[in-house]
């Protein structure tokens, strides 16, 4: 069992930054991997992007070169620089950890890209 805690949703302008934390707690060294996914109002929710425990990452080619993914020191957090922001950003963002055999979800932190 892994419980997920998100931070660091807001309201920012078009073009500026946030930085999303996503906190785990319980069995954190049998996941195998993280993510974060964004679901905007009527639309699906999607894939933004992944960590692997050996760090390799992948993005979404909507966030290529704007959004970085990483991991802390402790390996229990992971996190989402969010850069150059859009409008077409905006949405609640879900952090994701793959734990054999099942995803756990984290309740989700709103972003609001708007001048």
């Amino acid at each position: 069992q892994v419980q997920l805690v998100e931070s660091g949703g807001g309201l920012v302008q078009p073009g500026g930054s946030l930085r999303l934390s996503c906190a785990a707690s319980g069995s954190i060294f049998s996941i195998v991997l993280m993510a974060w996914y964004r679901q905007a109002p009527g639309k699906e929710r999607e894939l933004v992007a992944t960590i692997t425990n050996s760090g390799g990452t992948n993005y979404a080619d909507s966030v290529k070169g704007r959004f970085t993914i990483s991991r802390g020191n402790a390996k229990n957090t992971v996190y989402l620089q969010m850069s150059s922001l859009k409008p077409e950003d905006t949405a609640v963002y879900y952090c994701n950890a793959y734990l054999p055999p099942g995803y756990y979800w984290g309740q989700g932190t709103q972003v609001t890209v708007s001048s």
